[in-house]
């Protein structure tokens, strides 16, 4: 099966190419088309037209965004949201137009209410008010999750399913400050604490608020076994783990994991964001997967990659 793959260079693009490589269990066979945007610009529907016309792939994973952190999303709303919601459109119906009846979009559990109860289930989305700092990119996630679904109940012969990932972290993460999520974000302030000889290191807000991480190479291998098993998807799927840590107690692991023994110490004047954000695993469960990988092992794997660039597995 030739798979056409948008976002090719990001993180989670990365660690599908890497477990497409190891072409074993459901990716056997599999044949990735990752061409980077100087070959195929997402926000230009032509171009992805004589894309397809000239490739032919069989499926679509569509897993290309324009991302960025809270400060970014509060700055430019009408570059996420406008990029982003381009990029969905051209891709989904681009693939509808060639005819590729299996597509999967990634989003993201932002599109979520930003009071939704914990755990976040997938009929709760449209239910309530957004997270005003991420709302731009929100609505164009719902928005290409929406076309998709209609495309499936317009003619049921296109398997066109939304997969919406927790918080990930892993193997091709950011771990510049300006740009990182949260776990990279740790991983280089210990690191660099450890290297300097440094007493303490300093927690945003109280540490409290609850997280859920995903290392990045599970989503990937999830990715290709619900690509092998569209037909099972429901419209829309968490991917999740179903629990989450504190603030602290992640950067506990990260210190565990560098052998980092100094101390903490909260800066109560900074923001600590929402209280949590964890998404429910119902569905994920009766699909009869599960995360594999534990935090420690995670971070051990994101901590090589840190260090040396690469990965080892």
């Amino acid at each position: 099966m030739k798979v056409w793959l948008t976002g090719g260079s990001g993180m989670v693009g990365r660690n599908v190419q890497e477990r497409v490589a190891r072409q074993d269990g459901a990716a056997a066979g599999l044949v990735l088309l990752a061409p980077r945007h100087s070959e195929v610009d997402l926000l230009d529907a032509s171009a992805i037209d004589a894309f397809l016309e000239r490739e032919r792939p069989d499926a679509v994973i569509h897993a290309a965004g324009t991302v960025g952190g809270i400060q970014a999303n509060i700055a430019s709303p009408v570059r996420f949201l406008q990029e982003n919601i381009l990029m969905g459109t051209n891709v989904v119906m681009g693939a509808r137009r060639a005819g590729i009846t299996r597509l999967i979009n990634l989003s993201s559990s932002c599109v979520y209410p930003r009071n939704g109860q914990n755990p976040l289930r997938e009929d709760m989305i449209l239910t309530g008010e957004l997270e005003p700092t991420n709302e731009g990119y929100a609505i164009a996630k719902i928005a290409t999750a929406r076309l998709c679904d209609y495309i499936s109940r317009e003619d049921p012969s296109f398997l066109y399913k939304t997969l919406i990932p927790c918080n990930l972290y892993g193997r091709h993460d950011k771990f510049d400050p300006v740009h990182s999520h949260m776990i990279p974000a740790v991983i280089a302030k210990i690191a660099k604490a450890k290297d300097e000889g440094a007493q303490e290191v300093e927690i945003w807000g109280d540490g409290q608020s609850r997280r859920e991480f995903m290392y990045a190479g599970d989503v990937a291998d999830f990715i290709v076994e619900a690509l092998a098993r569209i037909e099972a998807l429901p419209a829309y799927m968490n991917v999740g783990l179903g629990y989450d840590y504190t603030i602290n107690e992640y950067y506990q692991a990260v210190a565990h994991v560098l052998g980092y023994d100094g101390a903490f110490r909260h800066d109560l004047t900074k923001p600590t964001g929402m209280r949590q954000k964890l998404v429910s695993t119902e569905t994920l469960k009766a699909f009869g997967w599960s995360a594999p990988t534990s935090l420690e092992e995670g971070l051990r794997k994101t901590l090589d990659f840190y260090r040396n660039g690469q990965s080892h597995d």
